[in-house]
């Protein structure tokens, strides 16, 4: 079994579809072994983001996702971190196959609902910084 770390963001937060993204996690066989509810400081998203940082987004991003409350999960399933990447979809909603997450549930870039780890290593740094500090 491999584990992955997967947040709801703010925005989806913000319109109340908590309930329905973990539906559709679940319903794809991810077993979610730890979960809580969190307000990032802006030390922890610089962190998180650092990959980011010499970006032109990276500021409004870490003002995005410091800005209210996100839903932090650790998910569980064989080949989690690729199957969980099919399921949320493309980082663009518009960009997204029908059904996935982001399709669903995300409006743009930034504020596409859903953070899912790109690779295992990323994961578990991802899951020390959410959960162990």
């Amino acid at each position: 079994m491999e584990t992955t770390l997967f947040i709801i963001k703010p925005d989806a937060v913000e319109r109340r579809v908590i309930g329905k993204i973990l539906a559709a996690v679940e319903d794809s066989g991810f077993k979610i072994i730890r979960m809580r509810m969190v307000t990032l400081n802006e030390d922890m998203a610089r962190k998180f983001y650092a990959i980011h940082k010499d970006k032109h987004f990276f500021n409004d991003l870490i003002r995005f996702m410091t800005s209210r409350e996100s839903v932090v999960c650790v998910l569980e399933k064989e080949n989690a971190v690729t199957e969980l990447r099919k399921l949320v979809g493309e980082t663009d909603p518009l960009k997204s196959l029908p059904g996935t997450i982001r399709r669903c549930f995300g409006t743009d870039i930034q504020m596409n609902g859903v953070h899912a780890s790109d690779s295992a290593e990323n994961a578990r740094k991802e899951i020390y910084i959410m959960f162990e500090k």
